[in-house]
């Protein structure tokens, strides 16, 4: 299909981006990698009448070293985030996610501010992001505001985020990870997941996320008190359907979704060592 008519504006800096946010309200629609955006203005789903493209605000595009954290610039693109000195290092299960969103077309275009301000619970990252304790920064005409991940996502493709305001950095703990693991089962590379599972352990934090098993990416908490406990990675995994809402859909029947958060989770707390 074809999009609705639409003006174009192209942001030369994060204030002109907020300003043009500001004008124009619920009509604006930031445009970066377009992944997302463009497939939903084709089938109607979005009809912005304003697109505000930040795609060459390189000064968004950044991955460093911040202390006791690794900063990320909102405009960064998964192919960067994958081979990147400082995340392998330090947040190696980000790097390696990030390696495993759709195809290279895709990683090449798409970025880590895109993906998460989407906010849609069959993308990767948002669960990485969960899983890790990370926080997403956000700039509008009031100034700049810290959101951590718990409180960003807030319902199906809905986050946080006012619509004059615009994602600027991504903070990820470094966590001296001590055990970490991904795992993703879809029908073909660059296909969304069907359910995933993000999992990481280091001293003072365990983290087990899920992708696709409710209209946010989730916290699986009842995995994570398990593991406290002492449970072994199949009584553990058990646990892995607390508080979820899986869908049904082309894909997967609710229990098929169901059995494998199970099986994925257990494979995810093997790996990492959590259980």
């Amino acid at each position: 299909m074809i999009p609705a008519a639409f003006d174009y504006q192209r942001a030369d800096s994060a204030e002109a981006a907020i300003a043009l946010l500001t004008e124009h309200g619920d009509e604006a629609k930031l445009l970066a990698g377009g992944h997302s955006l463009l497939p939903m203005m084709k089938l109607r789903l979005a009809v912005p009448s304003v697109l505000v493209d930040v795609g060459r605000l390189d000064d968004l595009r950044y991955v460093r070293d911040a202390g006791d954290h690794v900063a990320i610039g909102a405009l960064t693109r998964h192919c960067d985030l994958q081979t990147d000195p400082v995340l392998t290092e330090s947040v190696p299960l980000l790097a390696h996610a990030a390696g495993e969103v759709g195809d290279p077309q895709v990683r090449h275009r798409g970025t880590i501010g895109g993906s998460l301000a989407h906010a849609d619970p069959a993308s990767d990252l948002p669960a990485v992001l969960l899983a890790l304790g990370g926080s997403l920064v956000a700039e509008g005409p009031d100034g700049e505001r810290e959101i951590a991940a718990t409180d960003f996502f807030t319902g199906f493709l809905e986050s946080a985020l006012e619509p004059d305001e615009l994602l600027t950095e991504i903070r990820v703990p470094k966590l001296a990870t001590e055990g970490w693991s991904f795992q993703k089962f879809n029908r073909r590379a660059q296909d969304w997941a069907i359910v995933g599972v993000a999992a990481v352990r280091s001293a003072g934090h365990t983290g087990v996320a899920l992708v696709n098993m409710g209209s946010t990416p989730l916290l699986a908490a009842g995995v994570v008190e398990a593991v406290g406990s002492g449970a072994s990675a199949a009584e553990a995994a058990e646990r892995a359907t607390e508080g979820t809402e899986p869908q049904a859909d082309i894909n997967a029947s609710v229990e098929y979704r169901e059995h494998l958060a199970r099986v994925l989770v257990r494979r995810a707390l093997q790996e990492s060592g959590l259980a």
